[in-house]
């Protein structure tokens, strides 16, 4: 199973499209926040279901701060980042994905694309898709409980 991951397009939709462009097929698609305008265009003009979690900079009441996807064996937990504190450094977002036993932690909010191993668990941050910066996304490739990911430039 394929995952397309993106978070901060803050607006960018053209961005947030041309990712899904770029993936290819795909089984579905997380926006980490930041963008949840940009989330909701691309479920209405794809036709598909993008999970989606509240940034920072999202004012939606009905977003969730966090949530949980099963995906066959695999567990993953997606959320912004900024309740985590992870511009400071990601032992609390590691101390969650730990208490909820997820596999996977999606995260966003620092700007900064990242995969790294900790704990037993893969964290992947997709970087940003906001005007002005490089932009990139992340392909989050579930193998029964387990998954890998890769980052790609925009």
């Amino acid at each position: 199973m394929r995952l397309l991951v993106i978070s901060d397009s803050h607006g960018n939709y053209a961005h947030a499209f041309r990712a899904h462009q770029m993936a290819g097929d795909v089984d579905g698609i997380v926006h980490l926040g930041d963008g949840s305008e940009d989330a909701r265009m691309l479920e209405e003009v794809l036709g598909v279901t993008v999970h989606k979690v509240a940034g920072n900079c999202d004012f939606d009441r009905c977003l969730p701060a966090e949530l949980t996807l099963e995906l066959g064996e695999c567990r993953i937990l997606a959320t912004h980042g900024n309740r985590e504190r992870v511009k400071s450094g990601l032992k609390e977002l590691i101390g969650k994905g730990v208490a909820a036993k997820a596999s996977v932690v999606l995260y966003g909010h620092t700007h900064l694309p990242a995969v790294e191993a900790a704990d037993g668990m893969l964290l992947v941050n997709p970087g940003p898709l906001k005007e002005g910066l490089p932009g990139s996304f992340a392909i989050v490739t579930v193998h029964g409980a387990t998954a890998s990911a890769e980052i790609y430039p925009l």
